[in-house]
């Protein structure tokens, strides 16, 4: 009796495996019918993919693997998909014809978080924001009309001169001075600070944040180990990006402090900040006006990640001209 109710129990199993084994086949048969059709390339290992030949793809090692596999190939990093061109048609294609769908530039961790997710114009993906974007850097930050009205490269100057002056007779590294007198007038002409008073420690973080900027993270190639962060990347990042914001954050309070006080007085030359802080918004905005000051509304993230990128770049071609050497060795 016993028995009986047992099989009788066991009997209506194999119907209820089926409930759940056919979908489960039929989703397996739909992706694997949905699958990405990739260029042809290296065959690449479970899970890593093709990152056991990082070290290798320099533009000769991209160049023999194109002979290899032709002028377009596929590879693997982790759970990324790369495209490799080198065929002058297909470049053609991806950089005139088809540009626009291939404008956005890849944003890792680092520089996702340290440009507070694309708030500036180097990273945004291409589009009303970025165009905006472009037209204020070219006819207010950095346009030809500015860069001659600033007396800041002038003082800079006059200060550099006389200390050669104060030095008559004696050896004078002009290369150093010449380094000094360019850093100063960069971090003059961003802050419209004379004292230079916290500039090297600016410096110190913009070094942190390029070297972040370019290194190694598991976690850009396989997501899932990022929870587990085995090389520190993410302390590193809170940390300097808790350093910039209270660096930058001072400086603009100071600006808008001072743009207070002097409200109703005749306009003098100012800097960088004070540039942005004409377009600063609560809530940013965009438009396709032609009236620049009406199109484009920036919060204060926006204005922090412009400056950290602008002035990055420049400290770090500074740099690279003092000590040319590093560029030759890598």
């Amino acid at each position: 009796m016993e028995m009986d109710s047992l099989l009788q129990a066991l009997q209506p199993l194999p119907m209820t495996a089926l409930f759940f084994v056919v979908p489960l086949l039929f989703m397996f048969l739909v992706k694997w019918l949905r699958r990405k059709r990739f260029p042809p390339g290296p065959k690449g290992w479970p899970v890593i993919g093709n990152m056991d030949m990082m070290g290798h793809l320099t533009h000769r090692g991209l160049a023999k693997l194109a002979k290899q596999y032709g002028g377009i190939f596929h590879l693997r990093m982790g759970f990324l998909h790369m495209v490799a061109v080198s065929s002058a048609d297909v470049a053609r294609q991806v950089l005139q014809v088809q540009d626009n769908i291939f404008s956005n530039r890849p944003a890792t961790i680092a520089i996702s978080y340290l440009t507070y997710d694309r708030a500036d114009m180097a990273f945004a993906h291409y589009g009303p924001f970025w165009r905006q974007m472009r037209k204020l850097c070219v006819m207010k930050l950095f346009s030809r009309k500015r860069a001659e009205s600033w007396d800041s490269v002038r003082d800079e100057v006059d200060t550099m001169v006389r200390l050669v002056a104060t030095n008559t007779g004696l050896e004078v590294n002009l290369g150093e001075l010449v380094f000094g007198l360019t850093r100063d007038i960069i971090y003059r002409a961003a802050f419209g600070s004379s004292s230079h008073e916290g500039q090297d420690d600016f410096i110190k973080i913009l070094q942190e944040i390029s070297k972040l900027f370019g290194a190694f993270n598991i976690a850009d190639f396989i997501p899932w180990l990022g929870w587990a962060d085995p090389q520190g990347m993410n302390h590193r990042l809170v940390k300097v990006r808790a350093s910039l914001d209270g660096f930058i954050d001072s400086i603009i309070e100071e600006h808008l402090q001072k743009k207070a006080a002097n409200l109703g007085c005749a306009e003098v030359d100012g800097d960088m900040v004070d540039e942005l802080l004409a377009f600063y918004s609560d809530e940013a905005k965009v438009t396709e006006s032609e009236d620049l000051q009406n199109s484009i509304q920036l919060t204060k993230d926006n204005i922090k990640a412009i400056i950290m990128v602008s002035l990055r770049n420049q400290y770090s071609t500074l740099f690279v001209l003092r000590c040319p050497h590093h560029v030759t060795q890598a």
